[in-house]
């Protein structure tokens, strides 16, 4: 399974394609991969108009069928007319919660790779980012979301990062911003360069020996989870641990751990990280927090821990 995987993934970026900025006045597709959530439709609208862009919410996005928005049919069947309208220019997803999972096997990944465009969302949208990156190979990006950022004004950095990141405003040799008022911390020192792989940690580990299996190898790892305990973090990455999933690794950037600090989790990274002998740098306020700063997952950065910073190494697109 892990051969047949890494050939998919090398074939893959050796015929990636860089997707299109979001234009001015450019489309951009809302649609429900995941779980459901009630939203005012025209707020949405005029929430995207205020910033000179246009929207369509596709119809999963006022579905619900339990914890998912819609049946896995429309749901799926939303992602693939979402890339395959040559009208629309980024997609950004409605929420997280569950459901990412149960398309995995059904997505037509070569529409994928034929349409890329700027995809967004985090949480339970990394089993689809992971899917991306290892089938269709274009960058896509851990960032806000409708319900959970967008129509909640929550604070900058969160916004301005994202479409700064969309519109191609961020360029090769460019430092990604964080936020000012949450300092940075170099767990494990030094810098290394590499693709910018992961997201929410607990659906990594669930991609294993699935579609969406990650790959760090010369990746700079990006973590980030919600209401898990140390015991669980452990767990969790212990168990990447023993799959073999950090052979290779340059380096580690910690996102958000809800519910825990980076002191709670210093002594945890360095037990895991430093036979590695890779950087950590942790504090990155990314994921189910305030600000949620946009990550491009899939490009190349260079992460230097001692100067605290993460900095893109190539254009995002075309």
């Amino acid at each position: 399974m892990n051969a047949v995987l890494d050939h998919q993934a090398d074939a893959c970026r050796a015929d990636s394609r860089l997707p299109a900025a979001l234009a001015s006045n450019g489309r951009i597709a809302i649609i429900a991969p995941a779980g459901p959530a009630q939203i005012d439709t025209l707020k949405a609208i005029l929430w995207f108009e205020a910033r000179g862009y246009q929207c369509r919410i596709y119809p999963g996005v006022t579905e619900a069928q339990g914890y998912l928005a819609g049946d896995d049919a429309v749901r799926l069947a939303d992602l693939h007319a979402a890339f395959a309208a040559d009208d629309v220019d980024a997609i950004i997803c409605l929420r997280g919660g569950y459901g990412c999972m149960r398309l995995l096997d059904k997505l037509d990944y070569a529409l994928l790779r034929k349409h890329p465009k700027p995809f967004v969302g985090y949480s339970d949208i990394t089993a689809l980012h992971s899917a991306i990156a290892r089938h269709a190979g274009f960058v896509t990006f851990h960032g806000a979301m409708l319900k959970s950022e967008l129509l909640a004004n929550k604070q900058a950095p969160t916004v301005p990062s994202l479409f700064e990141q969309l519109t191609g405003r961020l360029k090769r040799g460019d430092e990604l911003e964080h936020s000012q008022s949450h300092p940075l911390t170099a767990v494990l020192p030094g810098a290394a360069s590499g693709r910018l792989v992961g997201g929410n940690l607990a659906m990594l580990c669930a991609t294993l020996n699935t579609p969406a299996e990650f790959d760090c190898r010369e990746g700079i790892l990006f973590i980030e989870d919600v209401n898990e305990p140390l015991y669980r973090i452990d767990r969790l990455l212990t168990q990447l641990r023993l799959a073999g999933k950090f052979e290779g690794l340059r380096g580690v950037l910690v996102g958000d751990f809800a519910g825990l600090t980076v002191q709670m989790l210093t002594p945890l990274l360095r037990e895991i990280f430093e036979p590695l002998q890779v950087p950590v740098l942790a504090g990155w306020r990314s994921g189910h927090c305030d600000p949620n700063i946009t990550l491009p997952l899939g490009a190349q950065v260079y992460l230097d821990a001692d100067q605290r910073c993460l900095r893109l190494t190539q254009d995002l697109f075309a």
